[in-house]
């Protein structure tokens, strides 16, 4: 019996261009870092640092570990002068990436039907950021956080998406076998993957990323007009 709906973020509960949110996250990050950055060198150490969190696997070192580790490996600048300022940035600057981003009030209405409904809900997003921006952009999605049982972030974290440990990581956090949960979110590869572990998935179609024709891990898909008729069949917990 299905108890627990895990959600995606960007591009699932958030509507957004994610080209066109890097293109700007490294822009307002250059401006923030300028004193201490050329802005293609900042770029290549941020892509590299996360690159290394997608790709690490030890379950001894957080995403936030793994991340910094890489980064101050190329550079001489001391953490201590850079980590106040990347705290600043993620506190205050990046909620200035609001404007590029939408909201979906049919995925709101969703969201409010699934916890009358007594769903346990998850924003899995993939954890490459602090829990900080995560919190930003659920509330430009017009969600509120605390009605989330769980969420993903670089500090709590241990894996990334596509890597199974990371939903393996989650279920474990909130004590939930992988038969009670759907996970539903835009990236093929990325969030339907789930589906190898046993979790029933839901791929939402307006702002899907697909890298190839394989769907086989898909169990239900829609746009979120679909979705909410989805969430309104649902059965009853509560």
């Amino acid at each position: 019996m299905v108890t627990t709906i895990l959600f995606d973020l960007d591009g699932t509960l958030l509507p957004l261009d994610l080209d066109i949110f890097i293109e700007n996250y490294f822009k307002h990050l250059s401006i923030k870092l300028k004193d201490h950055f050329e802005p293609k060198l900042l770029t290549k150490l941020v892509w590299d640092s996360t690159r290394s969190m997608i790709e690490s696997n030890d379950n001894l070192k957080t995403n936030e570990e793994v991340f910094f580790e890489n980064f101050y490996k190329h550079t001489d600048i001391e953490s201590n002068v850079l980590n106040p300022i990347f705290d600043e940035f993620y506190t205050k600057d990046f909620n200035e990436l609001k404007k590029i981003s939408d909201r979906s009030d049919i995925m709101i209405d969703a969201i409010e039907i699934l916890k009358e409904k007594g769903y346990n809900l998850v924003v899995a997003t993939n954890p490459i950021f602090p829990e900080k921006a995560i919190i930003h952009r659920i509330n430009w999605a017009g969600l509120n956080y605390k009605d989330f049982k769980f969420i993903t972030t670089f500090e709590k974290m241990h894996y990334c998406k596509p890597n199974l440990n990371y939903y393996k990581e989650i279920l474990e956090n909130i004590n939930t076998s992988p038969n009670e949960c759907i996970m539903v979110g835009n990236d093929v590869e990325e969030d339907m993957v789930a589906k190898k572990l046993g979790l029933e998935t839901y791929l939402i179609e307006d702002h899907i990323i697909q890298r190839s024709g394989d769907l086989s891990n898909v169990d239900h898909k829609g746009n979120y007009e679909d979705f909410l008729n989805f969430a309104k069949h649902l059965p009853n917990r509560s």
